[in-house]
């Protein structure tokens, strides 16, 4: 089932998730919820609280990225990125290292707003996935960067949070006006 993607605005975006303490049936639906929701909403991943969750539950699918590579590396290997799409990542503990790098970013509680944002290069991740199962993995190019990006979202930190201060100022008008169309529309 598509769920409605929370916007700019809404309080529960600013919510750190709660820990998932049990994989029951339900989260398992969730889980499966959000990724046809960014499936359909054409994103490369979504964390609960833009599905109105405050959750430590995001999913992340990079295979229709072409042109903006990853790396993913499991036991110290290099595998293939697309063999272990998509990913559902609970309680997920993450250490980012390496040199930051810049690149452009956007996101689904922000349509058509973009920024370029500097993260460290790679990030080394243990999670459990939806059928409970413990697993770690290290990632790098946009794997790494949806990785850290939807984290942050589980922290209830946004990416307008990572943005330089000229580009917030730039894109103050079309930031104010988001916000204030999504509390108009909570009141209702």
């Amino acid at each position: 089932m598509v769920l409605e993607i929370t916007r700019f605005g809404n309080p529960v975006l600013r919510q750190k998730g709660a820990r998932i303490e049990k994989i029951t049936p339900e989260i398992q639906q969730l889980v499966k919820d959000m990724f046809e929701t960014m499936y359909e909403a054409a994103g490369v991943g979504l964390a609960a609280q833009q599905v109105g969750r405050a959750l430590q539950l995001t999913v992340i699918d990079v295979r229709g990225v072409k042109d903006r590579p990853s790396t993913m590396e499991i036991d110290g290997k290099e595998v293939d990125v697309k063999e272990h799409m998509p990913l559902a990542l609970i309680n997920p503990e993450i250490k980012a290292f390496g040199n930051p790098a810049t690149g452009p970013e956007g996101c689904l509680s922000f349509p058509e707003i973009y920024s370029d944002i500097a993260r460290p290069e790679f990030v080394e991740v243990t999670a459990t996935n939806a059928e409970g199962k413990q697993f770690s993995f290290r990632a790098g190019g946009l794997l790494s960067r949806a990785v850290q990006h939807e984290v942050d979202h589980l922290n209830g930190i946004l990416f307008i949070d990572r943005m330089s201060t000229e580009a917030k100022r730039e894109l103050k008008a079309e930031l104010d006006e988001l916000q204030t169309a999504t509390k108009a529309a909570l009141k209702k």
